[in-house]
């Protein structure tokens, strides 16, 4: 079978390993030299611990066992099952996180109440105060700004896979044909569009206007390196108001009695940190979801994470090196882990994981293949 991925961020690019695994010629065409969107604007984290229980936890967590298989064969990717910490304050945070370790799913998660003796003995890193904090044995990692070029760099091995950047589709037509700008056509058996937040253009000439889809976008950044070793990923409370796992009454009182601080509330903020292999952290994150975007980012949102990581790690921040915005493509409906759907003989549109793009791609990109036949 012919294959032709378009997209080469994480979801395109797992598409491709998947055909080529399977033994299908892949040709992979790349608008950009390399992806810049989304796949290399994020934490790197593979998150288990926050995703609805159902179909968006099996994905993440069979991504999660795809990941560290791949990982196993790609070293570069940098894959590493560091689990995370979610350090709580007080007894509102801490019924929440309580909630959690009650789940039903909990064991597959592997959620874990730590006293912070416990966490600290966990990840030493964490000097601050804090009440206790919950653990997820099941989160990972990777280094998102170099995971495709890795992932690229093994497919390239194959003599059944191409790689085509600084191409952009213009055309999409019956059968699997494709016309990129340089007025080159591909033929394949089947054509998987994989085009991140880009859905104006061919993509709304395909799906039509009413794609269930909208662009988010957020804010980040990176620091100069920690000079230790923070040993899992880290989240704050704030994140039990972001990701559908946390949902309880204990939630809902934590959000009554206690909101977020103005500047958390109104960037809808949670904090989520990664290590870098470099030793530096990646810091994040805000939303926005109403058009048309901001151009610039603004600097409240930095302080504020700032002001949090410290009160975490009892230490100041090291310097900001560098201050990113991302856009990312979001399924309307948040029952949905990503939406496909075939908008052509023979071609097919998967786009709107949203923030689940890196954690789940190797799942989706699976369940593509499996449902296509490859």
């Amino acid at each position: 079978m012919r294959v032709t991925v378009v997209g080469a961020g994480v979801v395109g690019t797992m598409h491709a390993w998947h055909a080529v695994e399977r033994g299908h010629q892949v040709v992979q065409i790349e608008r950009e030299a390399e992806a810049r969107g989304a796949s290399l604007r994020n934490f790197g984290q593979i998150w288990v611990s926050g995703r609805a229980g159902g179909e968006e936890l099996e994905t993440a967590l069979r991504a999660r066992e795809l990941w560290e298989g791949i990982g196993g064969r790609v070293p570069a990717l940098g894959f590493r099952a560091n689990g995370s910490l979610t350090p709580v304050r007080g007894p509102l945070e801490l019924a929440v996180a309580e909630a959690a370790v009650a789940r039903a799913d909990a064991a597959a998660r592997g959620y874990k109440l730590l006293t912070p003796h416990e966490a600290r003995a966990l990840n030493p890193a964490l000097r601050g105060d804090f009440t206790a904090a919950l653990y997820c044995e099941r989160d990972a990692a990777v280094e998102p700004r170099t995971a495709q070029l890795a992932l690229r760099a093994e497919l390239l091995k194959s003599p059944n896979y191409t790689f085509l950047p600084g191409r952009e589709v213009r055309d999409v037509t019956g059968a699997g044909t494709v016309r990129d700008d340089h007025g080159d056509t591909h033929h394949a058996d089947a054509v998987v569009l994989c085009t991140g937040a880009w859905l104006g253009g061919l993509v709304r000439e395909l799906a039509g206007p009413d794609l269930p889809v909208r662009r988010v976008r957020l804010q980040m950044m990176q620091t100069d390196p920690l000079g230790e070793p923070l040993t899992t990923s880290v989240a704050d409370a704030d994140s039990f108001r972001y990701y559908p796992a946390y949902a309880s009454p204990a939630l809902d009182e934590l959000n009554a009695r206690r909101p977020q601080p103005q500047t958390a509330a109104a960037h809808k903020m949670q904090l989520l940190m990664v290590q870098r292999a470099d030793g530096g952290l990646t810091i994040g994150d805000t939303h926005e979801y109403e058009h048309p975007f901001a151009f610039d980012t603004v600097e409240e949102p930095y302080e504020h994470l700032t002001g949090v990581v410290e009160s975490l790690l009892g230490r100041p921040l090291p310097r900001v090196r560098h201050r990113w915005a991302g856009v990312y493509a979001q399924c309307t409906d948040p029952g949905k882990v990503v939406h496909r759907q075939q908008v052509h003989e023979g071609v097919w549109l998967v786009t709107g994981p949203g923030g689940r793009g890196m954690t789940c791609a190797p799942a989706i990109a699976e369940t593509t293949a499996n449902e296509l036949g490859w």
